[in-house]
């Protein structure tokens, strides 16, 4: 796979070492053990897949280099480039500026702007009318679009199934930035559909199978529909793709759900007909974090720590995945531990942060599992680490771990 130049800002040369270490030892990822980092009275589980991703680390250089290239230019980004509150510090510091928040809400107006001017799509990709909104301009995006690559492999396997009649349901978020972008390009082809969970899709499988009428349709999905979508017709045949930061399994439960449906209503020698199989619209780094993860789960722990961006979707469902089995906290960074007393804690659901007091079991040994997104830097995982370490007092000991790690 292709390296990239990151900042060595982001870069850790412990978790670098593990990660390399690991790598060698296991070339074909096989293994999705967990890493142990014994200090003694404090032993730390390391999921065996975590931080940046192909897309992520693509997008940073492109970035990184559109900067350094266009001094004295001003440089916009659509929004955050990717959910880390880390990067998009350092980005809006060298002076880019945010045309967009998450949401799709305007900081700048979009007149404002000219031809001078350069636009950096984020990793998550953009609709097609902000394209051509930027095109009218007369920015030329494709030269600085970070569009993850295997975001646009679910934009391409959605125009290729479209071309064989089949509508297009996305599993995902409604306002997520990959979300919106994937439903644009998508419903370019074909009639689409946001499906955001397994409640949804229940509600769909009733309108596919009659058991509700098609008006519960407009009702239920309303905003989550392309334009002129006919349940009547546009549900006879449909393939299910994935914002690729969901959870695989939800995925996967939803394609079965749906696929179960239309073989009731038209028979199993019919499914190839009315369902188009698009298993490989999964992301590779999604799916990794959250194998590493299950099998991370298997060590019997005291609490687990994830670390990502509280917008992030991929960190969020690591989240998830914890919190099912132990006590988790979800953190954005080494400073939100307060103390060895007290730290901020981010609800993975509606992103409010809390203080948590008595956050660090007392026992000894203790036992912590930790894991970090696919858009968090491995500097943060390395200082969360240091900083537990020395809560723990045995700062010594990782010392001397890290000696051996780092040769």
């Amino acid at each position: 796979m292709k390296h990239f130049e990151v900042p060595l800002g982001y870069r850790s040369s412990l978790i670098s070492a593990i990660k390399e270490k690991r790598k060698e030892d296991d070339k074909l990822k096989k293994d999705t053990q967990p890493t142990l980092l014994d200090l003694g009275n404090l032993k730390i589980y390391l999921a065996r897949h975590f931080g940046f991703c192909y897309g992520v680390e693509n997008a940073i250089e492109i970035a990184c280099r559109t900067i350094e290239s266009n001094q004295g230019k001003r440089i916009f980004l659509l929004s955050e480039m990717i959910h880390n509150p880390q990067v998009n510090a350092d980005l809006l510091q060298k002076g880019v500026q945010f045309l967009q928040d998450t949401n799709g809400k305007e900081l700048i107006p979009l007149s404002s702007l000219t031809k001078e001017d350069i636009v950096i799509i984020p990793a998550f990709g953009t609709t097609i009318d902000m394209e051509k909104k930027l095109n009218a301009i007369g920015i030329e995006v494709q030269q600085y679009n970070t569009t993850c690559p295997f975001v646009e492999k679910v934009w391409n396997r959605s125009a290729q199934i479209s071309k064989k009649g089949y509508s297009i349901i996305i599993h995902g978020k409604p306002k997520h930035e990959e979300t919106r972008a994937t439903f644009s390009h998508a419903a370019a082809n074909s009639p689409t559909l946001i499906v955001n969970d397994m409640e949804d899709a229940i509600e769909l499988g009733k309108i596919i199978s009659g058991e509700l009428p098609v008006s519960h349709f407009y009702s239920y999905f309303n905003g989550k529909y392309s334009e002129n979508f006919n349940p009547d017709t546009d549900l006879e045949k449909i393939g299910v793709v994935n914002q690729t930061t969901q959870l695989a399994t939800d995925t996967q439960a939803i394609s079965d759900y749906l696929k179960t449906v239309i073989v009731t209503k038209f028979g199993e020698s019919e499914l190839s007909t009315h369902f188009a199989d698009t298993r490989d619209t999964l992301c590779y780094a999604t799916n990794d974090n959250q194998t590493a993860v299950n099998s991370l789960l298997e060590i019997p722990a005291d609490i687990a720590i994830v670390m990502g961006g509280k917008n992030s979707s991929n960190s969020s469902h690591l989240v998830e995945l914890c919190e099912n089995k132990l006590t988790t906290y979800f953190i954005d960074g080494p400073e939100k531990l307060i103390d060895p007393t007290s730290l901020i804690n981010t609800n993975w659901r509606n992103k409010e942060q809390t203080i948590i007091n008595n956050y660090l079991p007392t026992q000894q040994p203790t036992t912590i599992l930790m894991t970090s997104g696919a858009s968090c830097p491995d500097t943060v995982v390395e200082a969360v680490i240091r900083q537990i370490a020395d809560y723990y007092h045995v700062s010594d000991a990782l010392k001397a771990l890290e000696a051996k790690w780092i040769k």
